[in-house]
């Protein structure tokens, strides 16, 4: 058995992968970048070493340096976990050829299933179903649409070294071809310095199936049933399970007996995923899903499969990367119950999905009976350098329904501040009719649109709670704004949130789970966070800057200040520029004024919602 295991990589799945070594009483080594000196996973294993600056390509995806700290630290094994270097089959003989041991499938097997046009040749060798399509070397753009138009459209452009979504376009005409693989080339040539592309016929009612196989050097190769990957957006996962939905044994049977052909195919050792398109038009059927793709790592959805079956797949991992045959064959392995994973990421639904980055002020992820995989806690950082994942959320139980309200309710339950989170919309999708009822394929949330975005402002009952929450701290001190002493009982306070405006009743009995210091309060609901505050009654009109305060909209660099204290300014000025995951963002004067007060520097590094200056209305118009 492996004695010490050196983990490249970081965040919540090198944390998953030293709770199970430790279990296993293996030593475990992290290492890190500069963002991560101070990372849960550096501190989780028995050793840590640094290894470069904050961007991946120093740190993470420095093989080198890598295996360098491994050699240093006596680790007899080197676990990739997922992403990075994981799918890289010169790194994987790199570190064979430095005398450790490759937790992971060996690199020839990475190279046959990597380039996406040769893995589809071998799988028709082996008798696994592929989509149809087009494979061949002639690359040129007349030849590429001509087999566009016999294959019939739609179809899809996937680059031939493709991944995560990157290198694809969806072709609906004839028309459009040429302008399509243009741009398809371009993407797939800047991301993996590889422009070839294959042609596929485009699924109308697509389900993203894949099943997890395990092979061992024994010649012993099993499946662990279905994962349903269909909810996506963009082509990025949003909401996996297993089993699938609407699946029945002889489809399942199927399915996972050509993935199991798949695995045998490349010689796999270790664990993979392979991944099937299914045309659910007519419902699952073994004659109308095809193999797309092979994973040659562990997937980021693999607590699903692991809460289905009882298995624990790093420990499989380790095991079978000592030489150890499988530990289970295939007729102990059976189904208990249903698994749902939801992935909480730190983007911000209203702007577009943008990763949303700063300290973790607040970070509770509600675990009563879910599974909580996670790499960040309170008091950290989500920083710009990396996927911005905080949690993967996993409920297990009898039913699918059951499953659903589990997930369901820890999500809503999440509070994350003042970092933003898609923990709102992912509740709206887990309560999607559609979902719930099991009709589901990848298109379900472009088509749903707006209607799974979330709220913009709190409930009305959220709203009065807070009213009610103002009330109270104002009690026995001067007058909450906007009231009179003595005046009528039936009171209306002014409430900001997001720069809107909201008249508001006080409801003071339901006002304990209100957070708040004077005269600002937050309040979560539906899995998001609310900064709400008291509107000011100078007579302007509604707006996030309508009291002239000049309000940072989210987390970021100051990268220019163009006014001093005592300037003049004029409605529509540019005061102070903000820079945020590569994008620059002006702040302008409200009105015309002065500038009163002034608390940004060029440099400075601001949170959402800061105040970065005040401005004061010119002649008090």
């Amino acid at each position: 058995m492996i004695a010490s295991l050196l983990i490249a990589n970081r965040g919540e799945i090198a944390c998953r992968i030293i709770r199970t070594a430790r279990a296993m009483g293996v030593r475990t080594i992290a290492v890190y970048s500069d963002a991560d000196a101070r990372a849960p996973h550096v501190r989780h294993a028995d050793e840590a070493v640094h290894i470069g600056a904050s961007p991946a390509r120093e740190s993470y995806l420095a093989g080198e340096k890598i295996i360098a700290a491994a050699k240093a630290t006596g680790a007899d094994a080197i676990h990739p976990g997922y992403g990075f270097l994981s799918e890289n089959a010169d790194f994987a003989a790199a570190v064979i050829d430095a005398g450790l041991v490759w937790v992971g499938p060996n690199p020839d097997s990475i190279r046959a299933m990597g380039l996406k046009d040769a893995a589809k040749a071998r799988m028709i060798a082996a008798g696994v179903p592929v989509t149809p399509g087009y494979l061949g070397e002639n690359q040129s753009p007349e030849r590429l649409a001509t087999e566009a138009d016999a294959i019939g459209y739609p179809v899809l452009i996937k680059a031939v070294a493709g991944g995560g979504g990157k290198g694809m376009r969806r072709v609906d005409g004839a028309s459009d071809f040429f302008d399509a693989l243009a741009s398809c080339q371009r993407e797939a040539a800047s991301s993996f310095g590889d422009d070839r592309v294959l042609i596929e016929k485009y699924i109308l009612s697509p389900r993203h199936i894949e099943v997890q196989v395990f092979g061992d050097a024994h010649g012993n190769v099993v499946h662990l049933f279905e994962r349903d990957c269909s909810l996506q957006r963009r082509h990025q996962k949003v909401i996996e399970e297993a089993p699938a939905p609407g699946m029945d044994e002889a489809t399942r049977a199927s399915i996972c007996d050509a993935a199991v052909r798949a695995a045998r195919a490349v010689d796999y050792v270790g664990a993979g995923t392979i991944e099937f398109i299914a045309d659910a038009s007519e419902g699952l059927r073994a004659d109308r899903i095809w193999f797309m793709e092979m994973n040659t790592r562990l997937q980021v959805e693999h607590p699903v499969t692991e809460e289905i079956t009882g298995v624990d797949l790093v420990e499989w991992q380790l095991r079978v990367a000592s030489g150890e045959p499988l530990p289970m064959r295939q007729d102990e392995l059976a189904i208990d119950g249903h698994a749902m994973e939801a992935r909480l990421y730190a983007e911000d639904p209203a702007k577009g999905f943008l990763p949303s980055t700063g300290p973790l002020t607040e970070c509770y992820l509600a675990d009563h009976g879910v599974r909580i995989d996670t790499g960040v806690e309170e008091g950290g950082e989500v920083t710009p350098f990396y996927d911005p994942m905080i949690a993967k959320v996993i409920a297990h139980a009898p039913t699918r329904a059951e499953a659903i309200e589990l997930l369901s309710d820890a999500v809503i339950s999440t509070v994350v501040w003042p970092v933003r989170t898609n923990g709102a919309f992912l509740a709206k999708a887990l309560a999607d009719e559609d979902f719930v009822a099991g009709h589901l394929d990848t298109g379900l949330i472009a088509r749903r649109g707006d209607a799974l975005m979330p709220a913009t402002s709190p409930s009305d009952h959220g709203l009065a709670a807070v009213a009610g929450r103002l009330v109270e701290h104002y009690a026995g001190s001067p007058p909450l704004p906007g009231f009179r002493l003595n005046a009528d009982p039936v009171r209306t306070v002014r409430l900001e949130v997001a720069g809107e405006v909201h008249a508001v009743e006080p409801d003071e009995e339901d006002a304990t789970w209100v957070r708040g210091e004077g005269d600002h309060a937050r309040i979560d609901e539906g899995g998001q966070t609310f900064a709400i505050r008291l509107a000011r009654t100078d007579g302007a009109g509604g707006g996030a800057a309508s009291d002239g305060a000049i309000l940072s909209p989210m987390p970021g660099k100051v990268i220019a200040v163009e006014i001093r204290a005592g300037d003049a300014v004029a409605a529509g000025q540019k005061l102070l520029t903000l820079e945020a995951m590569k994008m620059e963002h002006s702040l302008t004067a409200p009105f015309d004024g002065t500038v009163a007060e002034l608390n940004a520097d060029v440099g400075g590094q601001v949170s959402e919602g800061t105040l970065l200056a005040k401005i004061e209305r010119a002649d008090n118009d």
